[in-house]
């Protein structure tokens, strides 16, 4: 498994909150649910460093000392009221998207409330349209 200092680096290359962290024997294609050992986010970090007794202590973890087990999943063709109740509930900000036990992606808390605001413009203009227009 990667080291944290790894991870760290891939997380601010990329601008992103989290990664997947996957077995070390599975495939680099077609990577199954069962491959997935969890999420490891910049709030696992974070924590980690708050508890140890100094930063490199934690940065010399692997990642998966540090993550989170990857419970909740959507698929592909989940609405986002599906998605938001489901990362709501159950308190998680990442999820795992299963298309046929493949993975075919991540979604974040941002994406879903990014895709909604979206989603409300697009309804917000369509109301204002048939009104006018009506």
């Amino acid at each position: 498994m990667a080291p944290v200092s790894e991870v760290v680096g891939l997380l601010a290359e990329h601008r992103i909150g989290a990664v997947l962290v996957i077995d070390a024997a599975a495939p680099r294609h077609n990577t199954m649910w069962h491959d997935i050992a969890g999420i490891l986010s910049e709030r696992d970090i974070v924590r980690a460093l708050g508890k140890a007794q100094s930063g490199g202590d934690v940065l010399d973890m692997t990642a998966s000392q540090l993550m989170t087990e990857a419970r909740y999943t959507v698929s592909p063709n989940a609405t986002l009221a599906e998605a938001a109740t489901l990362m709501t509930e159950r308190r998680v900000r990442h999820l795992p998207v299963i298309e046929h036990d493949i993975l075919v992606g991540m979604v974040s808390i941002g994406d879903v409330v990014k895709a909604r605001l979206e989603q409300q413009t697009t309804e917000v203009e369509s109301l204002k349209a048939y009104v006018v227009g009506g």
